[in-house]
């Protein structure tokens, strides 16, 4: 192969290098890839799917939105996050459940924790979610919030 400019396809290479590992959708290790929230809403497991990764990368940012935005206890969650025993995905929704339902989020991590034979869905239910209720559609308006706050566009929904 004879390239006339080797030096000049190198820096192109090298200046491309970080966008391809941007564009990489790699499970974190607290994700597992066969990991689904099972919400009974496929536009919130798809956007909770996503918010996996992006906690993956950017955990302070991940653990801030939800102590500010959702008064969650910064502690319990760096724990729980730490320890490797919840899923970011299920956190941002237990959370997301309590603002919406007028918990506090400690107590929707606790129910989730009981376990629910209906899983989120169930719990969600428990908490007066219902698919396409006015508590649903807050629910979905504060995930885009989150987003955008996080200067990220909403994934694909489906």
């Amino acid at each position: 192969m004879n390239l006339r400019y080797p030096l000049l396809l190198a820096c192109l290479l090298w200046l491309l290098l970080p966008l391809a590992a941007l564009a990489q959708d790699v499970p974190t290790p607290d994700a597992p890839a066969t990991w689904t929230p099972a919400t009974g809403d496929a536009v919130v497991d798809v956007r909770l799917g996503d918010i996996n990764r992006y906690a993956g990368r950017y955990p302070d940012a991940f653990v801030d939105e939800l102590v500010r935005y959702f008064d969650a206890p910064r502690p319990l969650l760096e724990d729980l996050l730490g320890r490797q025993e919840r899923v970011p995905g299920d956190l941002y929704y237990a959370c997301a459940l309590a603002r919406v339902s007028g918990r506090p989020c400690r107590g929707v991590i606790e129910a989730w924790s009981a376990g629910h034979p209906d899983g989120w869905q169930g719990i969600a239910s428990a908490f007066g979610v219902e698919p396409g209720s006015a508590r649903a559609r807050r629910l979905r308006e504060g995930m885009a919030d989150s987003y955008r706050r996080w200067g990220r566009p909403l994934p694909t929904d489906g």
